[in-house]
């Protein structure tokens, strides 16, 4: 085991040392420019930060905001379910379980002990891009957090071991048994709509979580090549945002992370063409009591041309009480219990859904043993038509101006929260190469017009290219396999 820097005991278990830290002085980088104005002249959206590379191939970005006293520390390293191959899936999400499980320098239970005892908090998640991990803590724990964060980072495989990698198996295999498995509409969802809509082998054909199959074959073997691979400082990008002197921050950070070893460059991710060439239709059952209609169809790329049209586009169907298909399927008709839409943005290719799951007859007569099938037929029906108006004629402007407000709502909640902008700024690093995108990402929004939106369902949504998954009541009774 490789010794680290001295790290203060006390601060270690009650943040009750104070370590001094530097000036900021000729080295530190000066904050970027504010990111143009939007296109509509409205005030430009810019949040300054400072960047640098480690010559481990570390990318670290640093936010200044001195609001309240916290800070967030976000990880993110360019690998999800998108990396994994055939009979190796759920590698990417079963490796953010195991990065909670102790490292070369910190105890299995320390990483949540310590933040617990001065107040912070973490998690991480998963998904076909990226995986990320979190820290949220007081700022004078700031040290704290990056040293924990460090550790896994190059020291992880140091703890490491087969029991417990057994272990967090069994963790995710119940987690999927809990949440696919035996949840309604779970296997649909995770299994099947994947595989209908991206071809054989295409990473996005198969849920984040993996198979049943490929996580019992998963190997210590397997799980310390892939860590090896992608777990490495010039695979991932740091951000360090909320109560902090730029220049000490950085200092700290160089101080923890510098003695990362460097590994050798992952190539970019990569995937087979997905083209649907005609109507994919499936119908399954399942332990449910009400069926449920799932539609389709391949789009766009995150921040490609027609990925903000869609999200609109998904607005104005199902976005909120007013939105088309809420107001005539679940408010005038009554023959559906929910409905939405939305645009699945992902890296190698996106996919745009609609889910509407029927409502049960209220009358005994209308319970015949085809019910569900009529149901889903007639909802069908009525989203096809509200999908050709689009395509016929241009939605109205204060249907798209609600949709817009909505989007800029959403998007300036999220940007108060510390955790959230510190995502943001990773997220727009790794998918543009500038983190201050934040003014750019609301402009494709506000530059949008009604034509657009129904050039993009011409372009993104033809009734002759999509998937159709039903998903009906078992009528059996019987239980889940």
């Amino acid at each position: 085991m490789r010794m680290r820097p001295g790290f203060c005991h006390a601060l270690l278990l009650a943040l009750t040392c104070t370590v001094p830290l530097p000036a900021a002085g000729p080295g530190a980088q000066a904050p970027v420019a504010p990111a143009a104005a939007a296109a509509t002249g409205a005030k430009p959206l810019t949040v300054p930060y400072r960047q640098f590379t480690l010559p481990n191939g570390l990318r670290v970005i640093l936010h200044e905001d001195r609001r309240v006293p916290m800070v967030t520390v976000n990880v993110w390293y360019h690998v999800g379910s998108g990396r994994e191959a055939p009979g190796r899936t759920g590698f990417a999400h079963l490796f953010e379980h195991l990065m909670f499980e102790g490292s070369g320098h910190v105890k299995e239970g320390d990483f949540d002990n310590l933040l617990e005892a001065v107040g912070g908090n973490n998690n991480g998640s998963t998904d076909t891009d990226r995986t990320n991990y979190y820290v949220t803590a007081p700022s004078n724990a700031l040290e704290l957090a990056l040293f924990l964060e460090s550790d896994r980072m190059g020291f992880l495989l140091d703890a490491m071991s087969p029991a417990k990698v057994d272990g967090q198996r069994d963790v995710v295999k119940n987690e999927r048994r809990q949440g696919v498995e035996n949840a309604p509409y779970g296997t649909a969802e995770a299994d099947v709509l994947p595989s209908m809509l991206f071809p054989k082998g295409h990473p996005y054909s198969w849920d984040t979580i993996g198979s049943m199959a490929d996580l019992s074959a998963a190997s210590y073997e397997d799980v310390v090549g892939f860590f090896k691979r992608y777990y490495v400082p010039s695979n991932a990008s740091l951000v360090v945002a909320g109560d902090i002197d730029p220049a000490a921050a950085r200092a700290l950070v160089e101080k923890w992370f510098a003695d990362v070893p460097a590994a050798a460059p992952v190539p970019p991710a990569d995937a087979p063409a997905a083209a649907l060439t005609g109507v994919v239709r499936r119908s399954v059952d399942d332990r449910v009591q009400l069926p449920r209609l799932y539609l389709g169809w391949l789009t766009p790329a995150r921040f490609a041309p027609g990925d903000a049209e869609l999200d609109l586009l998904a607005a104005v169907l199902a976005g909120g009480k007013n939105s088309r298909l809420y107001r005539r399927l679940v408010y005038d008709l009554q023959i559906a219990q929910d409905v939405s839409a939305f645009q699945n943005s992902q890296a190698l290719g996106s996919w745009f859904g609609i889910v509407v799951t029927a409502r049960q007859p209220k009358d005994e007569a209308g319970m015949s043993p085809t019910w569900p099938t009529a149901a889903i037929a007639r909802v069908q029906a009525i989203v096809d038509e509200e999908i050709d108006r689009l395509r016929s004629a241009p939605p109205e402007a204060r249907e798209l101006e609600r949709a817009v407000n909505q989007t800029e709502a959403s998007f300036y909640d999220r940007l108060e929260a510390g955790l959230w902008r510190a995502d943001l700024l990773n997220g727009y690093y790794v998918a543009t190469g500038n983190p201050d995108w934040f003014n750019e990402d609301l402009a494709r929004y506000r530059a949008v017009t009604p034509d657009d939106l129904q050039a993009a369902a011409l372009a993104w949504l033809p009734p002759d290219r999509r998937v159709e998954l039903v998903v009906e009541p078992r009528r059996d009774g019987s239980p889940r396999q």
